[in-house]
């Protein structure tokens, strides 16, 4: 419990022996009223003292202003027991509610924890402690075991475990050595490392994800839209119907003392907390255990078209597969493999394609000089060397320049390479399957995913040999970028549901802005990846997606439950009270009863039990 949270606990204890008191006295009449009385204050005055602010800003109509116009009738027609109590277990209510947000805002606000408080950083030949945000681009900063990571950076010296799991939701330490590139936020448990900063603060990777979080809450699903409406279209309405309650039969039977105690019945009952408090509470929670689990998404709307989603649109590189690259087969034409690799490696020395990379590491040997290098999108790249003009990339590269070229039949990307408008030969180059890319699409089949597609710009053999491994309906090979957004409006146009397109966050923003919900896939460390997504995938899990599409279905149905339960119980009950069957007992009941129920409900959602993963 929070400091506060202990302070209105101690209140309600001290309001409870006073109610508990009158309940005992109440054959005395003057006991029993100044117990209440006391009970009632005890716990009521900051709801009376909002209704009045309320009352005086021209905006009454609230759970204060109901639940302090109800109490305080009470006390009026002589049922003092019954103010107090309504007034008491409303703070009840309060109080569970609190705890429960406060539960289920635990898991998200536990990210605001990663922001690092210091940085040591060598300066004149020494180190000194700043601020994050002054640490400047390639210095030199000195992180000690159990100390926080303050900014992206890469190790220069050393080697330590590094524990990511604020920012992966990986438990498991990672082992960093020389080289490799560290993210901010992330806690260095052994050894001392010095790195060499790649990020200022502002663009790290732990301001991005606090900045994600802090903005979580602005993006409402339709079910909190509703919500906001139906209370302001509610809360008058129930209390002119408590008025005309109170006045109208009043008029006609003349009882006027039995006719004020239904009405004010009305109110109490009428509260929305339930409804306001429980929906919004049910996605906060679906949110906070996808942070908990590495998933971090954008705003509860996101969430709420996740569970509505029946296709999932894969890129293939880097999302089913690693990503990791290697030549594995040279078929040259006229030259020698050695001469083919050189040539090809030489055109690709000014790519970071992952693919250039691969034929890059391959060759060992001196390359060509070569200038005048062009990359062409979708096709390859073009570069001049002495020795003439060469092209390295798909067919469609070749059949663009008037090459005539010898079609390859392996699978994987094939390279096609000529020099001087000849051809030369193909450099094949693969890439292996993530191990859990098939269990991945059997689960999310299972969860109702009806159809997988994988797009690619890679040639039919390869993407077949993929999508045949991994269990996906469909594919559509050597799709070219600007091709992607056609394929993927005819899939969404053929689909009833919503359409998912998960993807590296980087290449494909066009497809991922048109799709209903965009994944990125292990990018956190990316701008492009921060600003093309809707959910980011914080490592590259394949199997937090299902994860996430269960969790994403169990918080729209607590939340339908928690509507349909607090409307439901709320419409009985108000119609029980106005045809003086039930009591004000019954109507706490309706309002603080109801209203903790839902709210358990919701924080369910932080449970491993009810999202099996």
């Amino acid at each position: 419990m929070t400091k506060k949270q202990r302070r209105e606990l101690k209140k309600i204890i001290i309001a409870l022996v006073f109610f508990i008191a009158a309940l005992f006295t109440k054959g005395v009449e003057f006991f029993t009223s100044l117990f209440s009385l006391v009970a009632f204050l005890v716990c009521g005055y900051k709801s009376i003292v909002r209704a009045i602010k309320n009352l005086v800003r021209l905006n009454p109509l609230d759970e204060h202003f109901l639940m302090s116009v109800a109490a305080i009738g009470a006390f009026f027609i002589g049922e003092p027991v019954e103010g107090a109590a309504v007034m008491v277990f409303y703070q009840v209510g309060e109080l569970f509610q609190s705890i429960a947000v406060s539960k289920s805002r635990k898991e998200i606000a536990s990210l605001a924890n990663i922001a690092p408080e210091h940085a040591c950083v060598l300066r004149e030949g020494e180190f000194v402690t700043v601020s994050p945000e002054e640490v400047g681009l390639g210095e030199i900063i000195l992180i000690k075991a159990g100390e926080r990571v303050p900014v992206d950076c890469k190790i220069t010296e050393g080697s330590a475990e590094i524990d990511t799991s604020a920012i992966t939701g990986e438990s498991v330490p990672v082992a960093v050595n020389v080289g490799d590139k560290v993210l901010s936020g992330s806690v260095n448990i052994n050894g001392a490392i010095k790195a060499s900063v790649v990020e200022i603060y502002k663009n790290s990777t732990v301001a991005k994800i606090l900045e994600l979080t802090e903005n979580v809450s602005s993006r409402k699903s339709t079910y909190e839209s509703f919500i906001h409406r139906f209370a302001l279209v509610y809360t008058p309405v129930v209390v002119a119907l408590a008025l005309l309650l109170a006045v109208v039969p009043s008029v006609i039977f003349r009882n006027p003392l039995e006719w004020i105690r239904r009405a004010l019945t009305f109110l109490v009952i009428s509260c929305p907390c339930a409804l306001v408090i429980s929906v919004p509470l049910a996605f906060f929670a679906g949110l906070g255990r996808a942070s908990a689990l590495g998933i971090l998404i954008k705003g509860s709307n996101f969430l709420e078209t996740l569970s509505q989603a029946d296709t999932i649109i894969f890129d293939k590189t880097g999302t089913l597969t690693k990503g990791e690259f290697s030549v594995t087969n040279i078929c040259p034409t006229g030259v020698d493999k050695e001469e083919l690799l050189k040539i090809c490696a030489s055109a690709e020395i000014y790519s970071n394609h992952p693919v250039s990379r691969a034929i890059q590491e391959e060759y060992r040997g001196e390359l060509l000089e070569v200038k005048n290098f062009c990359e062409i999108a979708g096709r390859g790249v073009s570069a001049e060397s002495n020795e003439g003009k060469i092209l390295a990339g798909n067919k469609h590269l070749m059949e663009e320049y008037n090459i005539s070229y010898e079609a390859s039949s392996d699978n994987g990307t094939v390279v096609y390479v000529a020099q001087n408008d000849k051809f030369l030969g193909t450099v094949t180059v693969s890439d292996k399957i993530k191990e859990n890319a098939e269990d991945a699409i059997s689960q999310l089949k299972s969860t109702g995913i009806k159809r997988t597609v994988i797009l690619t710009g890679d040639k039919k053999g390869s993407a077949d040999a993929v999508a045949t491994a991994v269990g996906a309906d469909e594919f559509f090979a050597e799709v070219l970028p600007q091709d992607k957004v056609e394929k993927t409006e005819e899939i969404m146009k053929d689909t009833c549901g919503r359409v998912v397109f998960c993807g590296d966050g980087i290449n494909d923003a066009p497809v991922m802005a048109m799709a209903d919900v965009a994944i990125s896939m292990g990018q956190i460390g990316q701008d492009a990846a921060i600003e093309a997504s809707d959910i980011v995938i914080t490592d590259d899990n394949l199997e937090k997606l299902p994860r996430a599409l269960r969790l994403a279905k169990k918080t729209v149905k607590v939340a339908r439950v928690n509507i349909v339960f607090s409307i439901g119980v709320k419409v009985a009950v108000l119609i029980l009270g106005a045809l003086g069957i039930t009591n004000i007992w019954a109507a706490v009941f309706a309002d603080v009863g109801v209203c903790v129920i839902a709210v358990l409900n919701s924080i369910r959602m932080l449970s491993d039990k009810l999202v099996k993963f």
